[in-house]
């Protein structure tokens, strides 16, 4: 069978075995498989993500989002995906990891209205929330971060919403992370940084807000 003539879900998992990563299975694959016909379809409309071709999305956005989610920490059980835009990697998470409660925060009314119809369509229990993160005042156990605009000013707002003991998790390149742990502030401890398939400058920044203890 040709690399080009593969089902999506055979591809996905070629690609996942290459960075290391385990397959997923039958099932799971599929709504992958389903999820990308959806991107693929809306995109054509509306301005999901500036890659278009079904390997790119696969690549770049499905396996690095899948290796964020076996990342993150367990004992999460409610994350915000802060500015999802397509659903990466929210998306991902929640069909990877479906004890944890899922919100989709993203501004941009037809991107929500995407998102809506993604998590309709896979069947997905996640929310979305059609507006600025900034504007939610819940607290949440994770909140995470890719390719947002102005990622320094987001990580600062972000990193309010973090509930004591709770993870941000940052998905960007070794040169940014610097400046991004700044605008964390003080009160996140950061973990060894984990790389991301594919680019060899992208990785995962995770940090634990520490409980501050009465003085």
């Amino acid at each position: 069978m040709s690399e080009t003539s593969k089902p999506v879900r055979l591809r996905l998992n070629d690609l996942l075995a290459e960075a290391g990563l385990a397959p997923l299975d039958c099932a799971l694959a599929g709504r992958f498989e389903d999820y990308l016909s959806l991107i693929l379809r809306w995109n054509t409309r509306v301005n999901l993500t500036g890659i278009r071709e079904e390997d790119g999305i696969r690549t770049r956005h499905f396996v690095e989002s899948i290796a964020c989610a076996r990342a993150l920490p367990t004992g999460i059980a409610t994350l915000l995906d802060f500015g999802s835009g397509a659903g990466f990697p929210g998306i991902p998470i929640a069909l990877c990891r479906p004890e944890i409660a899922v919100t989709l925060a993203e501004s941009q009314g037809k991107k929500a209205a995407f998102l809506r119809e993604a998590l309709r369509v896979l069947g997905v229990s996640a929310s979305v929330h059609s507006g600025r993160a900034e504007a939610l005042r819940a607290g949440f156990d994770c909140i995470t971060l890719r390719a947002v605009d102005k990622m320094d000013l987001a990580v600062q707002a972000a990193s309010r919403l973090v509930s004591p003991g709770g993870w941000l998790a940052l998905m960007t390149t070794g040169k940014e992370l610097e400046a991004l742990k700044a605008a964390a502030g003080a009160e996140f401890a950061w973990t060894p940084q984990v790389l991301l398939p594919g680019d060899e400058d992208r990785l995962l920044g995770l940090a634990e807000r520490e409980i501050s203890l009465p003085v």
